[in-house]
């Protein structure tokens, strides 16, 4: 009989955190959609701009306690409605935007002295509005979710290229009978790698555990190229427990590998930086780079590093940077993430 072919892994809906309405990023955007759909609402009842910006600054006074009200209900109570199924989310945010729409009507009442609000048109704008919001925080929190990007994660597991398993196994091979002990450290640090590598991850990993994979990987390429692989850490104790997507490091500190030490006969220096500081964490890669004229010089794609910025963003969203270039003969990919 053929044999089944695996299924790709789905999304568990059940399990997604979608009121993950916490992060300074999501109640930007939530309140700028807000403002920007009352200011265009606002220009179907006003002739002159002046007008308009009076009318607008007007309904502002109620939309944005509402908007503010929903953000903090939805964000106190994500733990809760991640039990509910996914129907019951989505009324459950749409409710709240009800709630939150007439509460905005409240609000004008109170501070511009405004006589029979539209309380109903209020709760179905808001309600509607909310559920556009829900929408925006599924996709959100699917995307963070490993399941829901099988075929990004496939890529991303993939980056232990078979090449670089076979040359570790031949290191290993001419290190048996010469250096047995030297040998069986290497398969170790190959077994770590790829349990790292095919292991299910949570959303995010601590940064010592990204640096002690990092450091697995390049003591199996420490072994391949020698001398010509020089590698220094400066790390910042303080940074360690920084949470970061699993399985971050290690394509960055195997393209300083790929792009700066296989071209160069002369090999490269790798620096691996962390630091914290002011409630921020810095982590850059640096590494030299091999001269124009050589003939074995190797370019990439990028997509290692737009992953990388992918998979940041997602987690951190605003509060995360991320920068990668060459700069005086070497190239830096510099982070920063919340400690």
């Amino acid at each position: 009989m053929p044999s089944q072919q695996p299924q790709p892994a789905r999304a568990d809906t059940s399990s997604v955190l979608i009121f993950d309405a916490c992060q300074v990023g999501v109640v930007l955007r939530t309140v700028l959609l807000v403002q920007t759909v009352l200011a265009v609402a606002v220009m179907f009842y006003t002739d002159t701009v002046l007008d308009w910006a009076a009318k607008v600054a007007l309904v502002t006074g109620g939309a944005l306690p509402g908007t503010l009200l929903w953000l903090i209900v939805t964000c106190s109570l994500k733990h809760h409605l991640q039990r509910l199924t996914r129907r019951k989310q989505y009324a459950a945010g749409i409710g709240l935007g009800f709630i939150a729409g007439n509460y905005a009507c409240g609000m004008l009442v109170l501070a511009a002295a405004v006589f029979n609000p539209p309380w109903l048109a209020c709760g179905c704008a808001s309600a509607l509005i909310a559920a556009a919001l829900v929408a925006a925080l599924e996709w959100r929190a699917k995307g963070r979710t490993p399941a829901a990007t099988t075929a990004k994660l496939a890529e991303l597991q993939s980056r232990i290229r078979p090449h670089f398993l076979f040359n570790t196994l031949n290191s290993a091979i001419a290190l048996v009978r010469q250096e047995p002990a030297k040998a069986e450290g290497l398969l170790e640090d190959l077994s770590d790698l790829f349990r790292a590598a095919l292991a299910e991850h949570g959303e995010s990993v601590t940064l010592a555990q990204e640096i002690e994979l990092a450091k697995n990987y390049l003591s199996i390429e420490k072994v391949r190229f020698g001398e010509r692989l020089q590698v220094q850490w400066q790390l910042d104790p303080a940074a360690n427990q920084a949470r970061l997507p699993p399985l971050l490091l290690q394509p960055l500190v195997e393209n300083a590998v790929h792009h700066g030490v296989e071209p160069s006969l002369q090999g490269a220096h790798i620096v691996i930086f962390t630091q914290c500081k002011n409630s921020k964490v810095i982590l850059q890669i640096t590494n030299t780079l091999a001269p124009k004229s050589s003939t074995t010089s190797t370019t990439g794609n990028g997509m290692a590093l737009k992953n990388v910025r992918d998979r940041l963003r997602l987690l951190h969203d605003l509060e995360s940077s991320f920068q990668a270039g060459e700069k005086s003969g070497t190239y830096v990919v510099r982070m920063e993430f919340p400690v």
